[in-house]
């Protein structure tokens, strides 16, 4: 049997390497996990409790309706219970958007080199990905994504916000600004992952439009990344769009009741977003210790320079044979840099420690 031409074209592709294969691969037992931007301070004890509670219910199904997780994101949101769609991560929004709008051979739009699970849907079901590059400083160029847009007449814009992997943030009236500026019929996915590490008052105002969906996660400030669970925020008539092409039971029974109890815990969320704040200080510190410069970040990683994309490739390499993992963005100017989560302060201590080390290697080595 033949697979069908669109995945016959297709190039064997993994988006991510996980630190699973890694310690396989080099015969590690654990690593330093610091390259998947999860959290390591852990979900809310409320959602853990919850999730325990009904673990001897794992032979049930969840609901396939997520209506209690949806009730509570309707009154976060101020919106219709309708008007969200709770999916398996934002890696299945994702999809649900490309399947919906981009037709086999339509063109979607994007940052090169950003969140690599987009373009991985666009070629997958056929799309066709035009990209432009980051500015020099890192930030998603939105005059030039426009501009793209209107050329090819678009049917999806992506674009991160606050940015992965550059952590840039792009405040709220630009945001507007480029929303409008696309064509009529570009629908913009907005993807906020990170909104919980912004100021909530800079983020774009409550929209419910046809040409908007917005992806949210609780993989990130709530710590939930192994439950995979998501959601989209939309008009009711998209929602119903993704409804007729989602798995009905894709989304995990228990990450369901995990999400419901950790959108009631505010101080857990809190405190979260307090140490990931440390976090980004205690690695700017280090950075400015080392003589180099780090990038402004909204989220739970920072992009440290490396010089040049060489040097940042073998720095990442060297710190993953001293057990510690992260990862560096892949398209320039941003592949100068490696990019390094959030970690607790015993993490922190050991990149720190390992960074220096690998460091000191490279120097006694270029020293005659």
């Amino acid at each position: 049997m033949r697979a069908t031409r669109v995945i016959e074209a297709l190039p064997a592709n993994t988006p991510f390497v996980g630190p699973e294969r890694l310690m396989r691969e080099t015969g590690r037992s654990e690593l330093v996990r610091l390259g998947a931007n999860e959290s390591p301070f852990g979900p809310s004890p409320r959602a853990i409790a919850a999730m325990t509670s009904e673990l001897e219910r794992l032979a049930w199904y969840g609901d396939p309706d997520s209506y209690a997780l949806r009730e509570a994101l309707a009154a976060r949101h101020a919106c219709g219970v309708e008007q969200i769609l709770v999916a398996s991560g934002i890696d299945d929004v994702m999809g649900l958007c490309v399947r919906a709008f981009v037709e086999i051979g339509g063109i979607a739009v994007a940052t090169r080199g950003t969140y690599p699970t987009f373009a991985y849907h666009v070629a997958g079901y056929g799309g066709r990905l035009e990209t432009v590059p980051y500015t020099n400083e890192g930030a998603a160029d939105l005059e030039a994504l426009s501009a793209l847009a209107h050329r090819t007449r678009a049917s999806v814009v992506y674009l991160a916000n606050p940015d992965n992997p550059s952590g840039a943030f792009i405040d709220r009236d630009r945001i507007a600004a480029f929303y409008e500026s696309l064509p009529d019929e570009s629908l913009l996915l907005l993807d906020e992952a990170y909104a919980d590490f912004a100021d909530p008052g800079q983020l774009l105002e409550p929209r419910f439009e046809e040409r908007l969906v917005r992806a949210r996660t609780f993989s990130k400030a709530y710590g939930l990344a192994g439950a995979r669970i998501g959601y989209a925020l939309t008009t009711q008539h998209n929602a119903e769009l993704f409804e007729r092409v989602r798995l009905q039971y894709g989304v995990n029974r228990n990450a369901q009741i995990g999400a419901l109890a950790a959108l009631g815990d505010e101080d857990h969320l809190a405190w979260v977003i307090s140490e990931t704040a440390s976090a980004r200080a205690s690695y700017e510190a280090l950075a400015h210790e080392l003589g180099t410069a780090v990038l402004p970040s909204r989220t739970n990683f920072v992009c440290i320079d490396m010089g040049n994309a060489a040097q940042a490739t073998w720095v990442m390499n060297e710190l993953l044979e001293r057990g510690v993992w992260i990862r560096k963005p892949g398209a320039p100017p941003l592949d100068r840099y490696i990019r390094v989560s959030a970690g607790t302060a015993e993490m922190r201590e050991a990149f720190a420690a390992a960074l220096r080390d690998v460091l000191a290697t490279r120097r006694s080595v270029a020293t005659p």
